[in-house]
C-alpha cells in the first residue's frame, strides 16, 4: 500500500492558492486503484469465518493441493 510520502503529487490551485486537483503519474494512479480494490475485498470479507493456519494446511493436504 502506498503512503503519501511515496507518491509524487502535483497540485492544481485556484486563484487563491487553494489546492483543487491532484496530478499523479499513471503508474501511481494505477497503484492507488489496486490498493482500493484490495481494501474493498478485505471489507467485503470482514464478516467471513476464519480458520487456523493448521486447519488450512490440513484442508489443502486433504484436497491434494499441498503435499507433505
Amino acid at each position: 500500500m502506498n503512503t503519501a510520502e511515496q507518491l509524487h503529487p502535483q497540485y492544481v490551485t485556484d486563484e487563491q492558492g487553494n489546492r483543487v486537483s491532484v496530478i499523479l503519474s499513471v503508474a501511481e494512479y494505477n497503484e492507488l486503484l489496486e490498493d482500493l480494490d484490495a481494501l474493498a475485498a478485505v471489507a467485503e470479507r470482514r464478516e467471513e469465518p476464519t480458520i487456523s493456519h493448521d486447519q488450512l494446511i490440513a484442508d489443502l493436504k486433504r484436497d491434494g493441493l499441498l503435499q507433505d
